[in-house]
């Protein structure tokens, strides 16, 4: 046998095979390095953001997610009777920043842009209004029904389509504009008959549709336009929003949480809801970095009419005909609403692209209005 091994042509096969798995690797290894090296740079981190999850994977995703947390959200604030919608909402972020710091400490977490990309003040900004849109959506779901939410978020379309016309010049095509207006109409007749609400109720959901606005644009616009991914912002603007949040919770939460019945059984349903929160914040960052403020609110209110839908051809119910005629004049709406963003329109840039490009270069090509097109 020793024999064998040592003969010439033997040693020449061992030596070509030690060279081969060497070179073998060298590759994996630069390969692993390189990855690494694009995951550890904010431009790196958002172009494998944009690979691993284009508009349809982050819009699908947001989609699943959200539906489930509406009725997990339900299910907390009235059947465990949960009456604290802050201090859930303040649990979520808790949880949320928990997660990110475990990503943070085995280098998961995707690097942030340099400081001089972004005031401040914005990332204030943004963590102040992510506590009042996610607080006062809570809120609002304690006080009032799924229906009377829904309609609420109608408001928040035109609030958009407002918002960025004032602050950045960007205009809405009068075909879009016809579209979204049926979408509204549509979800107003079909949710017409669930309109259960406490006045209480009723204003913090009117109070929320501002914040809720900037909110989805300032996710949308910092993603797009300042090489942010959607945990490196999370993780960012997390600290400011618990502040806010915590400030929040002796004005709006009732007392006498620390009589809640905290079994085992209940404490598992709250951070279960938790855990959901992550996945939407997330999942929510996603897909306005992916698309539009405009086009996050067209899903949730598709999220409606399939909830309703759903719920009368799967389990029975009957909502009325009214109501079913405006889910699906609403899910025509979106469907014209998506064809128009799909359509290619010269030269104009998608946010897909506008990440990839120079701001100079990206006000040349968008002349100066930021009118890119969006994606459902």
């Amino acid at each position: 046998m020793f024999s064998f091994l040592t003969r010439k042509d033997v040693r020449k096969i061992l030596k070509r095979k030690d060279s081969d798995a060497g070179e073998k690797g060298r590759a994996l290894e630069e390969l692993r390095a390189s990855l690494f090296n694009e995951f550890r740079s904010s431009e790196g981190a958002k172009r494998q953001q944009q690979r691993i999850c284009g508009p349809i994977t982050a819009l699908s995703f947001n989609f699943l997610v959200a539906i489930g947390i509406i009725f997990m959200n339900k299910m907390v604030l009235q059947t465990i009777k949960f009456k604290f919608p802050i201090l859930l909402t303040l649990i979520h972020y808790l949880v949320s920043w928990f997660l990110m710091a475990v990503l943070k400490a085995f280098s998961l977490l995707p690097s942030s842009p340099s400081s001089k990309s972004t005031r401040m003040s914005t990332l204030f900004t943004l963590g102040f209004v992510m506590s009042l849109s996610t607080g006062f959506a809570n809120v609002s779901l304690k006080y009032n029904s799924i229906g009377f939410y829904q309609m609420a978020k109608i408001a928040v379309t035109p609030s958009i389509v407002v918002a960025e016309f004032v602050l950045y010049r960007k205009k809405v095509s009068l075909s879009k504009a016809i579209a979204l207006t049926v979408v509204s109409i549509g979800v107003a007749v079909a949710t017409v008959t669930d309109l259960q609400f406490h006045l209480f109720g009723a204003c913090v959901a009117l109070a929320w549709i501002v914040p809720s606005a900037v909110n989805k644009i300032l996710w949308s616009r910092l993603q797009q336009q300042e090489n942010w991914t959607a945990l490196s912002l999370m993780w960012k603007t997390t600290p400011i929003t618990l502040i806010f949040l915590a400030a929040m919770m002796p004005c709006l939460d009732p007392p006498g949480v620390f009589s809640f019945d905290w079994t085992f059984g209940n404490t598992m349903v709250i951070f279960g809801s938790a855990i959901l929160g992550f996945l939407l914040q997330w999942s929510g960052a996603l897909a306005l970095g992916a698309t539009s403020a405009i086009s996050h609110v067209v899903l949730g209110q598709f999220k409606t009419c399939v909830i309703l839908l759903g719920n009368y051809y799967i389990f029975g119910s009957n909502p009325g005909a009214t109501s079913i005629f405006g889910a699906f004049t609403a899910i025509a709406g979106m469907s014209v609403y998506t064809y128009l963003n799909m359509r290619p329109q010269p030269n104009k840039v998608t946010p897909w692209q506008a990440s990839t490009l120079p701001k100079s270069k990206l006000g040349k090509e968008n002349g100066g209005t930021h009118d890119g097109a969006e994606s459902v």
